[in-house]
């Protein structure tokens, strides 16, 4: 499924290539760590310009599905390191966040 994005989105698996086979389950779109922590669920694609390791520790904690960073924003090298750990994958396009939602929508990964 996250090649399935990947490729629809036009993007780059920059880190967690071998858990390319994670749930997604929806969308979620937030730039603000404590709102993401009490509002998006597991297994869902999170949208986000934030690009440092905190971004991981908290799609680890919450089982995200994997986590897309538009506009080719360059994530953190300590970041990547720490989603290959996780498990967590992360993906860069130069696609806006509002571009992937409408493509990850077509795919019927919306709410």
């Amino acid at each position: 499924m996250i090649k399935n994005i990947s490729e629809r989105i036009n993007g780059k698996i920059l880190a967690g290539a071998q858990q390319t086979d994670r749930e997604i389950k929806g969308v979620y779109i937030c730039d603000l760590l404590s709102w993401v922590m009490s509002h998006a669920q597991k297994g869902n694609v999170w949208i986000t310009v934030m690009s440092h390791a905190n971004v991981i520790a908290v799609a680890s904690l919450l089982d995200l599905g994997c986590i897309i960073v538009p506009e080719e924003i360059e994530m953190d090298a300590d970041a990547l390191k720490k989603a290959d750990e996780e498990g967590i994958p992360v993906l860069s396009t130069s696609l806006n966040a509002f571009e992937i939602a409408v493509e990850l929508n077509k795919m019927g990964l919306g709410k």
